[in-house]
């Protein structure tokens, strides 16, 4: 587990780039180019946020990080967090470390609450990790979502972190 680096920025596009264009977390429809990964990674280290992958060697297995909750100044101790795992490592702890991870960061930077806004009600590998963590399910939104034909939930799950 580590800070991520621009040279990691490749992988984590493919990553990203997999999770889009097969998936449903996601709720973009065509994965961002590397120009716009670097950018969206730029503006999230400049501001602060942790920005993590779990790496085995110099293959890059997954990342999360944190970003604003939402724009509004009352909103600054909350944040949002991702996490996306390469397909070949899911199932072995990869996203799990970096949840941890990005908890114990998020308590560092003095941030409050973590909210998880999880694409697709069906992901339930999302959903049951988060709650393993002690993130509690604050509510559905159906429908929200409309990607590949297909309508989709948001689930809102929210950690507070100690003071």
């Amino acid at each position: 587990m580590r800070q991520a680096v621009a040279g990691d920025l490749p992988a984590i596009r493919r990553i990203y780039a997999h999770h889009v264009e097969t998936g449903f977390a996601s709720f973009e429809e065509v994965a961002p180019d590397l120009a716009e990964m670097t950018r969206r990674f730029e503006a999230l280290r400049a501001a602060g946020f942790p920005y993590l992958v779990a790496a085995d060697g110099d293959t890059v297995l997954g990342y999360a990080y944190l970003g604003p909750y939402r724009p509004r100044s009352a909103y600054r101790y909350t944040v949002e967090d991702s996490v996306y795992v390469a397909p070949e490592a899911m199932g072995r702890g990869a996203g799990r470390a970096l949840l941890v991870a990005l908890t114990a960061a998020a308590g560092d930077c003095g941030f409050r609450q973590i909210v998880a806004v999880i694409g697709d009600s069906a992901n339930t590998a999302s959903v049951g990790l988060h709650g393993a963590l002690g993130f509690v399910h604050q509510g559905t939104l159906r429908n929200v979502g409309l990607k590949r034909g297909r309508w989709l939930d948001s689930v809102l799950m929210q950690l507070t972190l100690p003071a």
